[in-house]
């Protein structure tokens, strides 16, 4: 019987042990409820957003001088126009009882002015009179359909034609032919990922995601991939890219092998250019190993590295213009992603209709990626003996190459 009650006793205390707990924890629900409830619907701070927001307050004036409008957007205003045109659909949100929606051109103007500057978005709910978290989904969602628009206009895959365009351009300005890329990638800063670890710490000491990028001799980016953890080398990241998937199984639509000008033989195929980290392939020219070079393998190591520094050029160009890339991006890793792919898109648009200023590709902020060494094949070992032949022959050479080494 004594057992029975101790029991029973026990039991009771439990429970009210339970109780207790969930009644303290609902407590603190009511609390958090209390504390996190809205004191204004909209605050006094960012109220009459049409009269004193910047947007409001500039946009028209913007337009009537093209040079401050192409400072503050980064493009020129018939750009500006023909982008709003392409997405405008895509920002278009339904207009409620409670307040008015806001507009695609003043959501365009919000994020292209993020992606210029970099602020943050405690600035642009000051200066646009919108809340934080409605400036964080504008930029979330305008990149995206910046990406998802302009992705197949400016982005597209080449077809076999348009590789002899660029394999052209490359020959003329590059004086490397059977060119159609140069390759690289670079480290985007970044905020440390929740949970996520050392993954994205890089061997600079710092958290990044990494941008890997083909770029033709134009300053265009060709193909990119980004997301890749900042501990990732180059070689690890092009192995993992669709586009490295693509080349090592020929389905690039590359042309066929071609002779090089002013010859007959042999007939070489068309080749991307990149650094030491990457493996030498058929497809795929690196520089020689840089100890005990010959004469002739000097020469070859400098006119790849004329061809390569297209893409350390774009990359220039790219984040000079964009310039968020120049301090670690304050986003969502998945919202950094997104900006990151729409300024790289955004970079080919306004590049292939207003140019570039020379001096945004001399320098740039963004570290290289990490650097580990990898073999290549003896196939394109001797692809890369032929081409160093070929630059050394008369119909190859270029006057200032043995003054330039």
């Amino acid at each position: 019987m004594e057992s029975v009650l101790v029991a029973v006793t026990m039991d009771l205390s439990k429970r009210r042990r339970v109780a207790a707990i969930v009644a303290a924890v609902h407590l603190i629900r009511l609390r958090r409820r209390r504390l996190s409830r809205r004191r204004y619907w909209v605050h006094p701070v960012i109220a009459n957003r049409q009269q004193r927001g910047q947007f409001w307050a500039m946009y028209e004036n913007l337009r009537a001088y093209e040079d401050k409008f192409f400072s503050y957007t980064r493009m020129s205003i018939n750009s500006f126009d023909e982008l709003l045109g392409l997405i405008s659909d895509h920002l278009q949100r339904q207009e409620t009882f409670m307040r008015d929606s806001i507009a695609p051109v003043e959501r365009l103007i919000i994020t292209l002015r993020y992606l210029a500057t970099g602020q943050s978005l405690v600035s642009l709910h000051y200066y646009f009179m919108i809340g934080k978290s409605t400036a964080s989904n504008i930029i979330k969602e305008t990149c995206c359909a910046i990406w998802d628009v302009l992705h197949g206009v400016v982005m597209s895959k080449p077809s076999k034609e348009e590789w002899l365009k660029i394999a052209e351009v490359f020959s003329q300005t590059c004086n490397f032919p059977n060119c159609v890329g140069a390759l690289d990638g670079k480290h985007i800063r970044v905020i440390k990922p929740k949970m996520s670890g050392s993954r994205f710490f890089n061997y600079k000491k710092f958290f990044s995601v990494v941008l890997f990028a083909v770029s033709d001799a134009n300053y265009c980016f060709r193909y990119i991939d980004i997301g890749s953890y900042g501990s990732s080398s180059d070689s690890a990241v092009f192995s993992h890219s669709e586009f490295g998937h693509l080349l090592n199984r020929n389905a690039l639509d590359l042309p066929g092998d071609t002779a090089l000008p002013g010859t007959t033989d042999p007939a070489l195929p068309f080749v991307f250019v990149g650094d030491e980290a990457f493996a030498l392939g058929e497809h795929l020219m690196r520089p020689y190993s840089s100890r005990g070079l010959s004469l002739e393998r000097r020469i070859f190591n400098y006119r790849l590295t004329r061809a390569r520094r297209v893409v350390e050029c774009a990359f220039g160009i790219l984040s000079n213009k964009w310039r968020f890339l120049h301090s670690p991006i304050n986003l969502k890793l998945e919202n950094a992603i997104s900006a990151v792919k729409a300024a790289c898109v955004l970079h080919n648009f306004v590049r292939q209709r207003d140019g570039f200023n020379f001096e945004d590709s001399l320098e740039h902020s963004m570290e290289r990626s990490n650097f580990t060494g990898v073999r290549g094949n003896r196939h394109g070992a001797t692809i890369r003996d032929k081409f160093a032949d070929y630059f050394m022959s008369p119909e190859g050479e270029v006057p200032w190459q043995l003054q330039a080494i």
